[in-house]
Formats: C-alpha cells, structure tokens, sequence
C-alpha cells in the first residue's frame, strides 16, 4: 500500500467583514500590545483596505508597523528591506494583505526574520530556515494563487531569475478570507485567477503525485470554480460567488501544497518568463493545449472524474471541451495574437520549458513528456485562436 501524507492545513477564518474583525481574529493568538508588521500590496491604499487592516489592528491594541513596498514578482532585496524592519521593530506577527505577491513577502519574512541571514540564503533549500518564526496570517484579495495555503514563495534574484524557497515555515498559521475584498477586481484579473485555481486542482487531482485523500480538496475546488467562477465576472458584487471563489483557491493551494502541479504550469512559466502574460491565464492557455494528450492517457479515469465535475459525464475525452468553454465564457483571451508573443517561436518556448527550474512539474506530468511534446505543446499555446 502506498503511503500518504496530508500537510497541516493553516486554521482559516472566513466571512464577509472579516478585515474589519482582525485585531480581535488575532486576540488571544498574539500576544496584546505586540507590534504587527502589515505587509500590504500597495494598490490597496485606494481601496481603503489597507487603512481598515490597520484600524483594526491598532483598535484591538496592537502596535502597527506598515510595509508596501512590494511588486508582482518581488524581489528579494524588497523582502530583505522588510525583514530588516521587522527585526528593528521586534514584531511578534506578520499579515500579509494582497494578492499573491504580498503573501509571498509575508510568508517569507515571518519564516527568516528570526535569523540573521537574508532571503538568498534560503533558496533552493539551501540552508534550514530559523528554529524561531513569527506568526504568520494572509488574507487574500484575490482568489487564484493559494499562496495563502502553501510553504512555498517565490522571488526574483538580483539577477532577475526566480527563485523557490520552500518549506513549513513558510506556512502562514491563519487564514482569512473576507469576500468583500475581492469585489473590486477587473473581470479579466476574476476570471484569470478564478482559471488559475481551477487549474492547480485539476493537475493536482490528475498528476504523478495524486491521491484519495487529496482529491477532497481538488474536487471541490473544482466544483466551486465550475459553479461560480462566470457569476463572479458578470456580477463582481455577488458575494456568494466572491466567496466560493476564494473557498476554490485556498482549497485547490491546499490541493497543489500536498500534491504539486504538472505540465500545464511547466509550459505556463516557462511562456511568462518569455514575454508578460498573467500567470492564471498562462497556465490556463497551456492546460487548454496539453488536455487532448493527456487525457488519452486516463488508464485510472482521473481525468473522467474532472470530466464529470465539469458537467460533461464520466468521459475524458470530453474534458478538453469543457475546459475550452469555461476558459471562453468567463472572458480569458485565448490567443496571444497582438501581444509580442508573435516574436516567440515554438523552439524557443519549448527550449525555455526544457530548463532545469521548470524540471519539476515536467516530472510531475502523469503522462511522461518526451522533448518532442514540448515542442508540440509550445506550437499549440502559440497559434492558439
């Protein structure tokens, strides 16, 4: 018998106003009258989200300390900057506030701000991270990463190259997810993310890696995607379909955590690091080109089973349709046609997709990938239509 092993799953709190109730969330887990490091996306100053996260901590009688210094793809010298502060102020908590950049930056300075070191020196797996780390909260404002249920960050070296840290530090402690934050996203940004959650459930529940207990948490993410994700793009204000969403994504990185991701991330990062292009609609435009192949490949009806939570019946072979329909209807652009990936060529993707940073999730692919598919899978993202 094979052995399985669940990761622990970070306590999560979860209702619409639940920002407004943070510093009594975090009474009784922090100890009161303790600073709280805010790291915050800095798109949310306009929001007004920022400013509520720090009344109610300040409110419940925690000390706040602000940091929004961040950008998609953070770098580590941001993370770094950080984490110096975070060690002068001696904060006892981190709350990371945003998308999956944020959280990446919290989760990474309440996992080393207990050393001496810097963020460099824990990527790749390196060296150990600290005995000693801060407690950790992330509350998303988008529904996709799952950053908020992983132990893994990534950020951009000095180099520009992106780098992996992984393991349990990184784990935040608490989750929370308040609906009301995601209300204000574009349709495009709601739909690419919702699409990058329902892709981390589908290769998790579909990989080398796959199991029973895991696909728990991967069938449901897909049925909340499946059931919610349109609604919350036609009608941003819907709270229930905002929720379910984020319900989705935390599920499916909960999903991706235990059970990693496949060749659709492969061909998805190795696209993003050629020319810019969303992650969410990335890994969507290459799960689209690698389903009909490896869905002749179902010998354990894994892919039937997603199939069938998709609403076409027990058939794999009626995946890829069902995939393709979702992708359109919820507003993703399929083809990159206009965008400068014109410039790119098969071989030059299917090169980038070959490097030994995207080995990993090429591995991971139930369906073994020959140099050949690579090849075929690059020209399909590209002249899609």
């Amino acid at each position: 018998m094979t052995t399985v092993q669940l990761a622990r799953v970070p306590e999560i709190v979860q209702g619409a106003g639940a920002l407004e109730t943070l510093g009594q969330t975090l009474t009784g887990r922090v100890a009161r009258g303790s600073a709280v490091l805010l790291v915050a996306d800095p798109a949310l100053k306009a929001s007004g989200f920022e400013d509520t996260g720090r009344q109610a901590l300040s409110g419940a009688g925690f000390g706040v300390v602000a940091f929004d210094d961040i950008q998609s793809d953070p770098t580590m010298a941001q993370v770094d900057a950080a984490v110096a502060l975070a060690r002068a102020e001696r904060v006892a908590a981190v709350v990371a506030l945003g998308g999956g950049s944020a959280m990446d930056v919290g989760k990474t300075i309440a996992g080393i701000a207990g050393g001496t070191e810097g963020s460099a020196h824990y990527g790749l797996c390196a060296h150990p991270f600290p005995a000693t780390r801060l407690y950790s909260v992330c509350i998303p404002t988008t529904s996709g990463t799952g950053s908020e249920a992983t132990r893994t960050a990534v950020l951009a070296d000095p180099n520009h190259a992106k780098v992996w840290l992984w393991g349990g530090e990184l784990k935040p402690a608490l989750i929370v997810l308040d609906p009301v934050l995601t209300t204000g996203l574009p349709a495009a940004l709601t739909a690419a993310t919702g699409i990058d959650a329902l892709v981390h459930a589908i290769e998790a529940s579909t990989n080398a890696n796959a199991n029973a207990a895991n696909d728990l948490y991967c069938h449901q993410a897909i049925r909340l995607v499946v059931q919610h994700l349109v609604r919350a793009v036609n009608t941003p204000r819907d709270l229930q379909a905002r929720a379910g969403l984020q319900w989705a994504a935390t599920l499916a990185g909960i999903a991706i955590d235990n059970c990693g991701t496949a060749i659709a991330h492969n061909v998805g990062h190795a696209l993003a690091s050629l020319r810019p292009v969303h992650h969410g609609r990335a890994v969507g435009l290459a799960l689209r080109a690698t389903l009909n192949w490896n869905v002749e490949a179902d010998d354990d009806g894994r892919f039937a089973a997603v199939a069938a939570l998709m609403g076409v019946g027990s058939n794999a072979t009626e995946l890829p349709a069902a995939f393709d329909r979702l992708l359109r209807a919820s507003g993703v652009k399929v083809s990159l046609a206009g965008e400068g990936h014109d410039q790119v060529t098969a071989a030059e993707l299917a090169l980038q997709m070959g490097r030994p940073e995207n080995e990993a999730m090429r591995r991971s692919n139930r369906r073994t990938v020959a140099d050949a598919d690579l090849l075929t899978f690059a020209a399909a993202v590209l002249s899609a239509r």
